[in-house]
């Protein structure tokens, strides 16, 4: 890594390391595995629920609701269906943007969270938030926030779950009159009243180890948003506490759905198309979504082009120990929902990362890019192989179809750096910074989408047959 590079991105320490010693790598390896492992989730939820039945305590779900947030505004619809059909108490908290470690990049997570949620909506049968205007800013005023926020800081849980929707929903209109009708019909909190609702609502997210809007908490487990909802639910069902089992759940997971290509010219429509993926080779969640994404461009015979970049820790993106314990869980639980392999881990922060990336250009020149990635994410996240060695190294590059005898001369060689930081710029530029991100261009080469993560895998594919679709009317 040059000079320059190191000086970019220093050494965090602490959680945020990128170069820890042999035994720490290899203990937090060990970790990694353990939290993401369906044991120790089956555990965890056998020991909350003898709690829960020892002290005699109802099932409860608390619900953390942050106002302007495009996820809450989806959550907090299915709030009162949450109540209805599963015999839970739902308890509600108010709370706001979790700022520091856990929330390196606020007013983009602000941003993507509307765009994200208005792509969603209607495929959950609910009511998107106002979309962004042409200034990339979303519309809501300051006093239609703070108003929002003092009804229902104001109102008691049940109103909270009854109305919620109805108050958010003004909210994102920037319908300062329709709350203030709301306010004379509901009454409001204080200015004082209303910060410390707030204040209670974080420092009960933070007694419980979490960091975001949106999310629901049952049983010592977190699910964020509709996206997680349905592991919930299910759990939920397999308690006995589903009053209508073997319907539908309320946020069913989104699964990938490929229509066949109909039209005699579908080769060439789908050609004119770019998938774009921006994975990390130290990221869960890209191990689990990389060659389900592969398989998508591959399936719809749209072209794939590869934009790597550096994991999130690598590129001065702070990371706290409960943000990495979650997302180690959340990944594992995802796997194993989507059906592939996840765990055991060989964490390869820091030099077997760069090691891996000093080799790709020449994995690229020899045509084994995609093959390279994916056989490095599967050496590190699925059969725990060591990356920071040459024994390591040397299994990914056979994997991948590729000449060991020439790579091992190849390692460690400069001059990858600006490519992988060109590609980073080039994420940061569509108001994303994590991984793996998608972006989808048209025949003329514009964006058509771009979106964070592997919950939005799913989508990617629609609107990809809907550009096919496009293509193929005109």
């Amino acid at each position: 890594m040059t000079e320059q590079y190191k000086q970019q991105f220093p050494e965090q320490g602490g959680a945020a390391t990128m170069d820890p010693g042999v035994l720490r790598r290899w203990l937090t390896s060990k970790m990694m595995t353990r939290m993401s492992s369906e044991p120790a989730q089956n555990r965890a939820r056998v020991k909350a629920e003898r709690r829960r039945q020892k002290f005699g305590s109802p099932h409860t779900i608390e619900y953390f609701h942050q106002v302007y947030d495009g996820y809450s505004h989806l959550a907090v619809q299915l709030l009162a269906k949450i109540q209805v059909r599963y015999n839970v108490e739902l308890r509600c908290h108010l709370v706001s943007e979790s700022l520091g470690a856990n929330l390196p990049e606020p007013q983009l997570l602000s941003k993507l969270s509307c765009y994200d949620a208005n792509q969603i909506a209607s495929h959950y049968g609910l009511e998107a938030p106002k979309k962004l205007n042409n200034n990339s800013e979303t519309t809501a005023s300051p006093l239609c926030i703070a108003q929002a926020e003092s009804i229902l800081a104001g109102f008691s849980n049940e109103d909270f779950i009854t109305h919620g929707a109805t108050v958010n929903a003004a909210l994102w209109r920037d319908d300062h009159k329709g709350l203030q009708q709301l306010s004379q019909q509901f009454g409001e909190a204080t200015k004082e009243q209303t910060a410390e609702a707030i204040q209670a609502g974080n420092d009960r997210r933070a007694q419980l180890k979490h960091y975001s809007g949106a999310m629901f908490f049952y049983g010592d487990e977190w699910y964020w948003g509709v996206d997680r909802l349905y592991h919930l639910e299910k759990r939920l069902g397999e308690l006995g506490l589903d009053s209508t089992p073997g319907q539908p759940l309320l946020a069913p997971r989104k699964n990938i759905v490929n229509g066949p290509l109909n039209a005699s010219n579908s080769a060439a429509l789908s050609r004119q198309l770019t998938l774009v993926i921006y994975p990390s080779l130290r990221s869960p969640y890209t191990a689990v979504a990389f060659d389900q994404s592969v398989k998508l461009a591959n399936d719809l015979d749209v072209k794939l082009q590869l934009r790597p970049v550096l994991p999130m820790v690598m590129r001065g993106v702070p990371a706290t120990m409960e943000k990495g314990k979650y997302i180690l869980f959340d990944t594992g639980r995802e796997a194993r929902a989507a059906g592939v392999p996840f765990g055991p881990c060989a964490d390869p922060i820091g030099e077997p990362t760069r090691r891996a990336y000093s080799l790709y250009p020449w994995a690229e020149e020899q045509g084994k890019a995609v093959e390279f990635v994916s056989a490095f994410l599967r050496c590190a996240w699925v059969d725990a192989i060591n990356t920071n060695t040459n024994k390591g190294m040397q299994e990914v590059v056979e994997r991948a179809g590729l000449n060991w005898s020439i790579a091992k001369k190849l390692i460690g060689q400069s001059g990858w750096e600006a490519v992988i930081e060109e590609n980073r710029q080039a994420m940061y530029e569509l108001g994303l910074w994590g991984v793996p991100s998608y972006q989808l261009l048209d025949e003329h080469n514009h964006t058509v989408l771009a979106l964070w993560g592997q919950d939005r895998l799913w989508l990617v594919s629609k609107l990809i047959q809907e550009q096919l679709k496009r293509l193929a009317e005109n």
